[in-house]
């Protein structure tokens, strides 16, 4: 039986398992290739860990605009719908091959609103 997100650790589990799908997906990995040029994975992983940390925690380690980068990002290789599509399908089946429980539902939802977000401020039309 699958237990509930419990900890960072859990996260640092999703966050490595999710990357390993982003960077197979043709459809996404190249929004990660300069990170990965620049060997910045393991940090960019234990970043993004910190965010989700504190999206389910209130834990205060991370204290980056999240939105910012991808700001950035999107001027050069710009985000489209299918990208946000295929993230949060990465992201939610991740979750559920590991998890089962509230924080697991909490991190999904909150998942969906962000990708919601961010594709609206990205592509605005």
């Amino acid at each position: 039986m699958k237990s509930d997100i419990q900890n960072r650790e859990d996260i640092s589990l999703i966050m490595t398992e999710f990357y390993v799908k982003l960077l197979e997906d043709n459809l996404v990995k190249h929004f990660f290739e300069d990170i990965i040029q620049q060997n910045h994975l393991e940090e960019h992983i234990e970043t993004i860990t910190d965010f989700w940390n504190g999206m389910l925690f209130n834990d205060t380690a991370y204290q980056n605009n999240a939105m910012q980068p991808h700001l950035i990002l999107n001027e050069t290789k710009p985000f489209m719908k299918e990208h946000f599509k295929t993230w949060l399908h990465h992201f939610t089946a991740t979750i559920d091959e590991n998890f089962k429980g509230d924080k697991a539902e909490m991190a999904k939802t909150r998942a969906l609103s962000i990708a919601t977000v961010m594709e609206i401020k990205m592509n605005p039309s």
